[in-house]
Parts: structure tokens; sequence; C-alpha cells
């Protein structure tokens, strides 16, 4: 049984804007990926998320700030960025770090992103559920992967 999600912040929770620069906290205009309150909302009900992100230029509490800015901080039990860990997303070690400071098993993991190389083969390698937020209909997901059109999915 899933109890513990992790998911990936820019265009899986919130939708990032290339063309604006410095941190997202700090930005005229955020915005939540259409579906996100609905997901996290029920999901917390039965399970802790975590936000777990390659934002190199942002701390935990500038993440924290933006969430809030959206209203979803209330769904988040923690934050993990390459400031809080040492470690870049990307890095072999970055996912296996996480599970080593929650310290609950691989199998009641889950990660939660909408990029293939950067979320869901990150979760393959690392033992947890990989579940892929893809919206092009076109792409086929790897073995052992569950793919989702949209966040809304996640309350079925």
């Amino acid at each position: 049984m899933i109890d513990t999600y992790l998911f990936d912040w820019g265009d899986t929770l919130m939708i990032d804007f290339p063309d604006v620069p410095g941190k997202m906290c700090d930005w005229e205009v955020v915005e939540a990926v259409d579906g996100a309150k609905e997901a996290l909302g029920y999901l917390s009900q039965h399970a802790k998320i975590y936000i777990a992100t390659g934002a190199a230029d942002s701390s935990e509490a500038d993440i924290a700030k933006a969430f809030a800015r959206v209203g979803l901080s209330q769904y988040i039990s923690g934050y993990f960025c390459q400031a809080n860990l040492g470690l870049a997303k990307g890095m072999p070690e970055f996912l296996p770090a996480i599970i080593d400071r929650l310290g609950i098993p691989k199998e009641r993991i889950a990660m939660v992103g909408d990029t293939l190389a950067k979320d869901i083969e990150p979760a393959l390698a690392a033992g947890i559920k990989p579940i892929w937020l893809c919206r092009d209909e076109q792409k086929i997901a790897p073995e052992n992967v569950q793919i989702i059109g949209s966040l809304r999915a996640l309350c079925a």
C-alpha cells in the first residue's frame, strides 16, 4: 500500500513559466497545475506528501513559500531539494537519500512526475512506484509505470 507520495514541483504541481527568471516564490504570477488541489487534498487524507524537486536555486523555505501562494502548502509534509539534501535531482543518489530520510520501506512510496528521465526512470531505479503525469497520449510507458493524463486520476 502506498502511503507516501513524492511529487515533482515544476509542471507537475505548479506551472513552470520558462521565460520568467528567478525563484518561483518571487514570480509575479504563480499557478497550480489543473487538478493539483483536488489530488493533494484527496491523497493527504490517507498519505503523506513530499516534494522532490530539482530546483537548484530555491531553498526549502522558498519552495514552501511558492506552494503557500497557490494554497497547496497545507497538504505538504516536507520538501526535498538540492539545498537540504546536498544532492541534485538527476544524481543517482537523490531518491535513495530521500528514502533514507523518510525511513519507510520503498514499497510504500510513489513518485509522481511529468518527466520520464528526471522523475520516472529514477523512481524505477530506486525501487519506488513511478506514476507518470503524461499529457501526451502518444507516449508509451515503460513496464511497471502507471501513467495518468491528469492529477485528478489520483483521486480514483
